[in-house]
């Protein structure tokens, strides 16, 4: 487990907080309740836990007087909007926009709650949600890297995501630009479950290109999940605080290009101090996208090349969870050379496409142009077109933008 510096702090992770009590059962009150005091202003997540871990019940603060309120900690100003009222009014208004989002939210209380998150110094209070919240209790990995990967890092973290996925992991990121993306079209590839846990409302796609996206990860049982109100925007620093939930949930995290100063470092930080397992992709060192994966590295961090490298390294009841789960699926035991075997169309490429896969590699793209160029004399533009369209249907080769093409590993 890695447990080097990386010089950077992991936000909001410095003061453990109290639990609140636990409950078997929430009520709609006590849910209401929570929801409120999220909403006041001067609150946010380390004094509504407070709160509610000094009060008899969730429900109850709500019609406490102004002096029982002030006696949970509370900052002046919020306690008063709680005894006027105005939080309550905020939380049904609040409630009323999820419903028509076909939306809904956890409270660290609910029984829903992902116990690892419990585990952190500073649990998010409320988490709002869309789709199937089961998944976040099952073992997940948190891939990140940066927003402007290579063809190599957007390769390893698709391929990586994919086959970990086909695994049962579920894969969770934050569905940003670059190895995010990457990371859930490689679970979604695999028909595996992903979690997206975004920096803004989850009303809010950001950004705006992975609309689509967003639409699959729901529509295939994955989870979209916010620490955020419905209509929060895109604050630059939300998303440094995000990635503690990210790093929170998972039980390791894996790193596959980032450059110096990025805010994956502090996710590999958030990691560490959570005692959480930090996994790194290896990168070309002069590719300044290298630089973060390298370092931890050298700092301790698990050398990734293959899946094998995260699963042998699973603790031994989570890989026998997985493995249960696996068994139950196929309604058989299945060997890693059966699910691998799963992955990828094994058979014998045809001499045209053979031809064309041959040109081409895993960590470079090559320009429709360029290999044409190249086959001039072997084959005609139009068949190379085919095997092109042929290789991509079986998940051989994917295409870039700028008719660019690689291998897909």
């Amino acid at each position: 487990m890695y447990n080097g510096r990386t010089g950077d702090t992991c936000p909001l992770a410095t003061t453990a907080i109290a639990d609140p009590h636990l409950q078997t059962i929430e009520t709609s009150d006590d849910r209401l309740a929570w929801l409120a005091l999220i909403l006041t202003p001067g609150m946010g997540a380390t004094r509504t836990l407070r709160a509610m871990s000094l009060a008899s019940s969730p429900a109850a603060v709500l019609s406490m007087s102004l002096t029982e309120l002030e006696a949970l900690q509370m900052p002046a100003a919020s306690a008063r909007f709680v005894f006027e009222g105005k939080a309550k009014g905020v939380a049904v208004d609040e409630l009323a926009r999820l419903e028509e989002q076909n939306a809904s939210f956890l409270t660290y209380n609910s029984p829903e709650y992902p116990d690892r998150l419990r585990e952190i110094y500073d649990p998010p209070a409320v988490l709002w949600y869309r789709g199937d919240i089961s998944i976040l209790t099952d073992p997940g990995i948190a891939v990140v890297g940066t927003r402007h990967p290579s063809v190599y890092g957007a390769g390893m973290a698709q391929m990586l995501s994919r086959e970990l996925a086909a695994r049962g992991m579920v894969i969770l990121s934050g569905m940003a630009r670059g190895v995010d993306t990457e990371a859930h079209k490689g679970a979604l590839d695999a028909k595996g479950k992903t979690v997206a846990v975004w920096g803004t409302g989850i009303d809010v796609i950001y950004p705006k290109e992975n609309k689509r996206l967003a639409e699959q990860i729901l529509m295939y049982g994955g989870c979209i999940l916010s620490e955020y109100p419905l209509g929060t925007f895109p604050a630059p620093q939300n998303f440094p605080i995000r990635n503690r939930i990210l790093s929170g949930m998972s039980v390791g995290v894996l790193v596959v290009e980032a450059a110096e100063h990025s805010g994956t470092r502090i996710t590999a930080r958030c990691a560490m101090e959570q005692n959480r397992d930090v996994y790194a992709v290896p990168g070309n060192v002069t590719n300044k996208g290298s630089w973060t994966p390298n370092t931890l590295i050298k700092q301790g961090a698990r050398l990734t090349a293959t899946w094998e490298d995260v699963w042998e390294d699973l603790p031994t009841q989570v890989r026998l969870e997985l493995e249960e789960k696996m068994e139950r699926r196929s309604g058989k035991a299945e060997s890693n050379t059966a699910v691998a075997a799963s992955l990828f169309d094994e058979r014998e490429l045809p001499p045209v496409e053979r031809v064309v896969f041959e040109q081409l590699r895993a960590d470079e793209s090559v320009q429709l142009d360029d290999l044409i160029e190249r086959l001039e004399g072997q084959l005609q533009s139009p068949e190379i077109f085919a095997a092109l369209f042929e290789l991509e249907l079986a998940g051989r080769v994917r295409s870039l933008p700028g008719k660019h093409y690689v291998r897909t590993f």
